[in-house]
């Protein structure tokens, strides 16, 4: 799924395609994932689009005091056409339209969900903790006494917004802490690590986003350091990286430099072994 660095840079990419524009159509091209009904999308046709947005994985098309929100599930993406292509793609969701100068342009979105706020609702905003880099956020990290493991911690929108599994790999590799340790625990040098790494890992993330033309394509290539890179040499030390498996995904570590060359419990693992 994007995370915030591809957000940020999509979002980036939106304003400087389409702000100041019109909105001209609505074409929705499959059933809709949107989120609410009130206000209907139909009512922002006509209206101009002030900005494009990001807070944490959601991009916001800004209309006055009215906010399309959307938010790309784990295969949403989002095609930049210019003119408006006029096919109905099986993947696609919705095609914005706006009138652009000289040509029109369009924004295809597929597989994501979406709301239309009216002003002075937030929606599913107003539930999103503080962002990585703000004065709430290091406050939290170096004052929090939350019990629950750093990788769980981390991806969890309420506590910090933007942040899922494949930076949570990095950072937590990054700062040298366990997937397993808790903010509870850490030494007051640890959390200043973590502080670092989250800014770090984020920020050459999105150095590398930028560099991408266009809206967020289905493949978004090999962008982390050690997720998805189980049994593979770790970039510090070169041990081999190890993971734990759940149901539905994996974290990837470094004994060594982690968790000071202790295995951590796998559970999926264990049951294959009795």
């Amino acid at each position: 799924m994007p995370e915030l660095p591809e957000m940020q840079a999509l979002a980036e990419r939106l304003h400087a395609a389409v702000a100041g524009a019109p909105l001209t159509a609505v074409q929705p091209l499959q059933f809709s994932a949107l989120k609410t009904f009130d206000p209907a999308p139909d009512a922002l046709v006509g209206t101009v689009v002030d900005a494009v947005s990001r807070r944490g994985k959601y991009v916001i098309f800004e209309f006055g005091g009215r906010r399309l929100l959307v938010h790309l599930s784990q295969g949403g993406r989002v095609d930049v056409e210019v003119p408006p292509k006029p096919a109905r793609p099986k993947q696609g969701v919705v095609r914005l339209v706006f009138a652009t100068d000289p040509d029109a342009t369009g924004v295809l979105v597929k597989e994501f969900g979406s709301w239309v706020l009216a002003e002075g609702d937030d929606g599913p905003l107003a539930g999103l903790g503080p962002e990585p880099g703000s004065d709430a956020f290091a406050e939290l990290v170096r004052s929090g006494d939350d019990r629950r493991r750093l990788h769980t911690w981390l991806r969890d929108q309420r506590t910090v917004a933007g942040i899922g599994r494949g930076y949570t790999d990095d950072i937590l590799h990054a700062a040298r802490l366990s997937p397993f340790a808790t903010l509870a625990g850490l030494s007051g040098e640890e959390r200043e690590r973590l502080l670092v790494a989250v800014d770090e890992v984020l920020a050459t993330a999105l150095v590398t986003e930028r560099e991408r033309v266009g809206g967020l394509p289905t493949k978004l290539g090999d962008r982390f350091a050690v997720h998805r890179r189980h049994g593979e040499p770790c970039p510090r030390c070169g041990a081999a990286l190890s993971r734990v498996s759940y149901e539905s995904y994996e974290l990837v570590y470094c004994p060594p430099c982690q968790t000071g060359g202790r295995i951590l419990a796998d559970r999926r693992m264990s049951r294959l072994l009795r």
